[in-house]
């Protein structure tokens, strides 16, 4: 096979989501049935999927030009991204704050972001990593202003675009001095005229904390969290779970190749990074994660709104992850994996029913819950199982993945990091259960019917099943992102 030939069937996955995106348009000009627009997309992420799936056959290389890294880990996550975009596009479908007539519009940039997402793990080279990025962002901005009308979704749109031009300034200024004083583009031969040549360590300093402020913006990492609470709760629901997942976990996983390629081996003490002299690069991770996780929890303690508490709930849950970066090694980023897994379920779970309730009420406040459970079980049982596995109670999925999290921690010492986790688990099941409690325990205070079509109750199931399966049986999801982590270690 030529290398033509080879770098297209390495990249088909995003060739078919793109036309996808152009074969969705097209049916929605021709037919105003927006059911025939959803299965064209639905159909089209269905054979991206299954491609990707066949191209683990292929031997992990390079391709268009060592821009792109075709392996078991950029190929797990365009699996993920694919099926969380399908989740989505069935949300935006059944929710009422996406106009009708402006639906194809929303597949179309639902399938651009998922593009972007997709490319965006499998780069190693600076500029693709930067323009997939870009990408992401850019069409980020407009799905979060998504209803022209309503003025919280354009102040969503309008503060995101402003914290985002001043993350990717930054991280492209980064960029420009690594490429500086390394003279490449590619993350393995930045990694080798790093750990060749004496460098400066307050430029290393500096160029770190550049990237580390463009990464962290994505996680929503403390202290680059400030635009997350506003843009998740003024932006469309259905892109408000997106958001909480798919580009969330895309920073995690491009956060995770570019220190594990530039400044990780695989002789690498676990705990230690290579060509970052005179600072103990772990300690300040683990310092910004009980930072996320804290302020996090916190603040969603006293939040009167469900979708906010739900984005509060997110950067927590983002500090929980970057425990798993701590400890720098195979067990803390599988249960990364993992736990990613497993969060994709219960928090795009817990926004669909949010929004479910709110095209009810109008809104999103949390006093709407009450009497749920009495008034809708459909809708309160798989809401409360989606609720205590964010918790991390047994026998749920959630509990399964944060003991793994736990348990890489104590691997590698890091006991006070695990108690701050510990902690703030418990202050967690507070806003969590205090919502349970309104749903079972207290009685409705009005007769307001919460309708859940045969759709929605499909989703639910297909959302809280596995999470109750996983805190049972979870050994092959373990076993499968495991071999996730074959990363190519030499050019």
């Amino acid at each position: 096979m030529g290398s033509v030939q080879l770098n297209l069937v390495l990249y088909s996955a995003e060739v078919i989501l793109l036309l996808t995106l152009l074969f969705s348009l097209v049916v929605s000009m021709l037919s105003k049935n927006r059911a025939l627009t959803l299965f064209t997309a639905l159909l089209g992420l269905g054979l991206a999927f299954i491609d990707a799936c066949f191209l683990y056959q292929y031997m992990p290389q390079f391709y268009f030009t060592s821009q792109l890294s075709h392996d078991n880990f950029s190929l797990f996550f365009k699996l993920f991204f694919i099926v969380i975009s399908a989740f989505t596009l069935l949300f935006a479908y059944e929710s009422k704050e996406i106009d009708q007539s402006r639906f194809p519009e929303f597949i179309l940039l639902t399938l651009s972001v998922t593009i972007g997402m997709s490319t965006l793990v499998a780069s190693i080279n600076l500029l693709a990593l930067y323009l997939s990025l870009e990408l992401v962002s850019i069409v980020s901005y407009a799905l979060a202003g998504f209803r022209k009308e309503n003025r919280f979704s354009n102040e969503a749109s309008l503060k995101y675009l402003l914290y985002g031009a001043a993350a990717s300034g930054t991280l492209l200024y980064g960029f420009s001095l690594l490429y500086g004083i390394t003279g490449s583009l590619n993350l393995y031969s930045i990694s080798a005229a790093l750990g060749s040549a004496y460098m400066e360590p307050f430029a290393l300093y500096a160029i770190l904390l550049m990237i580390l402020f463009g990464f962290g913006f994505k996680m929503s990492m403390v202290p680059f969290h400030m635009w997350a609470p506003d843009v998740y709760q003024g932006a469309p629901t259905p892109t408000a779970a997106f958001f909480t997942v798919a580009p969330k976990i895309a920073g995690i996983a491009i956060f995770i190749r570019f220190f594990f390629t530039v400044f990780s081996n695989q002789t690498t003490t676990p705990g230690q990074w290579d060509a970052i002299p005179y600072l103990n690069w772990p300690v300040l991770i683990a310092i910004l994660s009980a930072a996320t996780m804290t302020l996090g929890n916190l603040s969603a303690l006293f939040q009167k709104n469900a979708k906010r508490m739900l984005a509060y709930s997110s950067i927590a849950h983002a500090g929980y992850m970057l425990m798993g970066i701590v400890v720098l090694n195979h067990s803390g980023l599988v249960a990364i994996l993992f736990y990613a897994v497993i969060y994709a379920l219960m928090n795009f779970g817990a926004f669909f029913v949010v929004g479910i309730v709110g095209n009810t009420y109008k809104n999103e406040d949390i006093e709407n819950f009450k009497g749920l459970g009495w008034k809708s079980p459909l809708l309160a049982i798989p809401m409360a199982i989606f609720l205590f596995s964010l918790t991390g109670l047994p026998p749920l999925g959630g509990f399964i993945g944060k003991v793994y999290l736990f348990w890489a921690l104590v691997e590698q010492d890091y006991y006070w990091l695990l108690i701050f986790a510990i902690l703030n688990t418990v202050i967690s099941l507070y806003y969590y259960a205090y919502i349970v409690k309104e749903m079972f325990l207290d009685r409705p205070q009005d007769k307001t019917q919460v309708h859940v079509s045969p759709l929605a109750t499909g989703i639910l199931v297909t959302l809280s099943v596995p999470l109750v399966i996983l805190g049972i049986y979870w050994e092959p999801l373990y076993t499968y992102l495991s071999s996730s982590l074959r990363f190519i270690v030499t050019p």
